[in-house]
């Protein structure tokens, strides 16, 4: 799958999944919402992005975890 909104640069960020080029890492993103932040709210702290950052930061995550197979149990 290609991501034009998410780089990879080694100079930025030590080379972490950013959203375009900024130093805001697609996991920061994805913590913040899993924190119950809503997509508004991420917006209005980091108003530079728009919903179809936050749209492609979520299909960037589940491609990532997509192919991984399943934890076992016990």
């Amino acid at each position: 799958m290609d991501f034009e909104r998410i780089t990879v640069d080694p100079d930025v960020m030590g080379g972490v999944p950013c959203v375009r080029q900024s130093r805001v890492p697609v996991a920061t993103v994805l913590a913040m919402m899993a924190d119950g932040m809503s997509a508004t709210d991420i917006l209005t702290d980091l108003p530079f992005l728009d919903e179809e950052d936050m749209a492609e930061v979520l299909h960037y995550a589940a491609d990532a975890v997509r192919d991984r197979a399943a934890p076992r149990r016990g």
